[in-house]
């Protein structure tokens, strides 16, 4: 594999940057048992207030992990692609893994 130019380093350390924060990981696991959730049912099941949510589904858009979808007046999220969520099992068994040693 070629090195990484600058721009596509820049790019990928952003992309991480969705998996730095705790109340991100959970929406993003939340969405990947789900098919499309609107920003309500999100909040609800990551116990976090709407503003809250809807915050780091900006952040999440921004970085191209999760994709919004509008219908009507409502918008409904799912993650961009499956890499996301292959990237959130790897680091899942990781910490498992690492955990087991502990």
């Amino acid at each position: 594999m070629a090195p990484l130019s600058e721009l596509s380093s820049i790019q990928l350390a952003d992309f991480f940057s969705a998996f730095s924060d705790s109340s991100r990981l959970r929406i993003i696991e939340c969405l990947m048992k789900n098919e499309e959730l609107s920003v309500g049912e999100i909040a609800t099941r990551v116990e976090l207030s709407e503003s809250a949510t809807s915050h780091q589904l900006r952040t999440l858009r921004q970085m191209r992990a999760v994709k919004p979808k509008k219908i009507g007046r409502s918008v409904f999220y799912t993650l961009d692609d499956e890499h996301v969520e292959e990237i959130m099992e790897i680091g899942i068994r990781h910490i498992l893994h690492n955990t087991k040693k502990d």
